[in-house]
């Protein structure tokens, strides 16, 4: 709330060209021009159009900054506020079934001002944006490059540099066996961090990456590599082995009471998110 809503680029790469089907041009300040994740079978790398204009006003060892600053002074932009500044509102929390979108509807309403929230929840938080438009001013943090891993970690650099400020991470439970080792970082600092695990248990990203590269339903072997319930990872017994207080949600009910206390306590706290 009080920000501009700007809206998230979809990851998948038809939908992503569908939304910058009719941009003309395109301005990046230290950042590059966006591209899909993975190579597709006939389809292309690149989410703008062939015909869009690209114009790069950043140099390495530059401010970008000052960049902003000299493009807002050369347009004539003055003091007037953005037109579409968010308003803030707290959205009514559904019940019953665990969904990712009731996880963020219930965050949009209980996370609290100046919150940083650290996004790995890849397959299960696509619409995060959507959701939490009229929640407090937040930072948003997000991995990098496709890599998986960055989660927890992300969490714990974001508590060390932001001590007063409270740390939400959206981790999903595949990636985040890659770096679980980050809670006891979380416990041995006593970090303000919320780590909310989206446990589906499974690869779910890998799955679909099969799909739309034409490999088809995986097959039984295929399967097992990318599940993650035989055995079933328990995500409140390995918080707990960690030092981190931990707890399982199963309903959008029981998310929300648990995401309300834990905003409201200092130090590191997980939930297993069920979906």
């Amino acid at each position: 709330a009080g920000r501009v809503a700007v809206d998230r680029v979809p990851y998948v790469i038809d939908q992503a060209v569908r939304t910058f089907a009719e941009t003309e041009q395109v301005i990046l300040v230290g950042a590059k021009a966006p591209v899909g994740f993975f190579a597709y079978p006939g389809k292309p790398g690149s989410m703008l159009p062939k015909d869009c204009r690209v114009l790069d006003l950043y140099v390495a060892g530059e401010d970008p900054v000052a960049a902003i600053a000299a493009l807002f002074d050369a347009v004539g932009a003055g003091e007037a506020p953005p037109a579409r500044l968010a308003l803030r509102h707290s959205p009514e929390l559904p019940s019953g079934r665990l969904t990712p979108e009731a996880i963020a509807i219930a965050l949009a309403r209980h996370m609290p001002a100046d919150a940083i929230i650290c996004d790995e929840s890849v397959s299960s938080g696509r619409d995060f944006f959507r959701s939490t438009y009229g929640a407090e001013p937040h930072d948003f943090l997000q991995l990098t490059g496709g890599a998986i891993g960055i989660g927890l970690p992300l969490a714990a650099g974001a508590a060390l540099a932001c001590p007063d400020r409270k740390v939400i991470v959206l981790q999903a439970d595949g990636s985040g066996m890659y770096t679980v080792q980050a809670l006891w970082t979380h416990a041995r600092e006593k970090l303000d961090v919320v780590t909310i695990i989206f446990a589906n248990r499974r690869y779910q990203i890998l799955l679909g990456e099969l799909n739309n590269v034409g490999a088809g339903p995986p097959g039984e072997n295929a399967s097992r590599m990318l599940n993650l319930d035989d055995p079933a990872l328990d995500w409140v017994k390995l918080a707990a082995g960690m030092g981190v207080e931990a707890a399982r949600a199963e309903t959008a009910d029981g998310f929300a009471d648990l995401l309300a206390s834990a905003c409201r306590r200092k130090g590191p706290f997980l939930i297993e998110a069920m979906i």
